[in-house]
């Protein structure tokens, strides 16, 4: 049985968003399982989402992710049932919560208790899915004139995937969603993790193997070594900002995780020299358990291992700018 493979839609980086959505579009005819698109301060996903929908036939589209803050939860069952009905049926609800520095000081909104915010923004989402009239009551929304949308939804169930990271948060994922979008999990624990998780899906009477896990970090395909030290240098400054400058959700994570000496040597360091010494100070251990870059061959053994640990969907970046490269590195990951 062939890999799911999802791919991280990026085109404000080297590539143009044309070139972007021609990867796409190959992407696509290859057949792997989703293209995922972000948001954070810059351009909005649901845009991105559109094309893709427009230039794909078959491949799934999916936020990774949108915070649960910035639009209300009818806002979110809008935009998502919307593209829904233009892809016919292919749109992943990927969501989380971001973290306080974005929701209060870019949207300027209350970071409100992610726990409740999460289950009742899905709560939400999945009664408008449903067509059913919208009658709420809960601790944060209180919403009883009995709206619905004003289209039949192309599907009453959308998937919907959550990105949550504390223990509590994410047993939540496995009784209310349909995956998880894991971060910060080395992989040397993620069958602990992936194991722990399916057991608490089992509780909520559903059964993991209709339950998505998406493995951590990353896969990178870089089959040169100037490729390769470009996408340790960019995996060593993201882990960096995460450490140094995302508050202290992500912090705790990774001190959960076994990492809080080096999470406090990457703040240390930013204080003192910026991003780039806190990059530096990542350790070369550590990005390789958050993550993983190398040749073709050696990433096709990365993802064996993270199925082996239990996880069903991979997530992979691609440095190949060689369209018949790109499609067949791609072909050689799904397996």
């Amino acid at each position: 049985m062939s890999r799911r493979i999802g791919m991280g839609f990026d085109w404000q980086g080297s590539m143009d968003r044309e070139t972007s959505l021609k990867r796409a579009q190959i992407a696509d005819e290859v057949g792997i399982d989703s293209l995922w698109v972000a948001e954070a301060w810059g351009q909005d996903a649901f845009t991105t989402l559109v094309q893709l929908a427009e230039r794909t036939s078959n491949v799934q589209v999916a936020t990774g992710i949108v915070n649960i803050y910035s639009r209300t939860p009818a806002a979110l069952a809008q935009h998502f049932a919307t593209i829904d009905e233009l892809s016919e049926g292919r749109v992943i609800v990927g969501l989380g919560n971001s973290g306080p520095q974005v929701i209060e000081h870019f949207h300027g909104v209350p970071f409100q208790p992610a726990f409740k915010r999460m289950r009742e923004t899905v709560e939400i989402m999945k009664i408008l899915f449903s067509g059913e009239r919208l009658n709420y009551d809960g601790d944060l929304f209180k919403l009883q004139r009995g709206f619905t949308l004003r289209f039949d939804t192309y599907r009453k169930q959308l998937p919907i995937y959550l990105a949550t990271l504390n223990p509590r948060s994410v047993q939540m994922t496995a009784e209310i969603s349909d995956g998880w979008l894991p971060i910060m999990i080395p992989m040397d624990r993620l069958k602990e993790e992936i194991d722990q998780v399916n057991d608490w899906v089992r509780e909520a009477g559903k059964d993991p193997a209709d339950f998505t896990i998406r493995a951590p970090g990353g896969v990178t395909v870089a089959n040169s070594p100037e490729a390769q030290a470009r996408a340790r240098a960019g995996q060593a400054g993201t882990l960096a900002f995460y450490c140094a400058r995302m508050g202290e959700f992500y912090y705790r994570q990774l001190s959960r995780q076994g990492y809080e000496d080096e999470a406090n040597a990457a703040r240390l360091a930013w204080k003192e020299g910026g991003g780039g010494a806190a990059a530096e100070s990542i350790p070369g251990e550590m990005l390789e358990q958050f993550g993983f870059v190398g040749t073709t061959e050696e990433c096709v053994e990365r993802l064996e291992q993270e199925q082996a640990a239990g996880a069903l969907l991979h997530n992979v970046n691609v440095m190949e700018s060689d369209p018949n490269e790109f499609a067949k590195i791609l072909e050689a990951l799904k397996g």
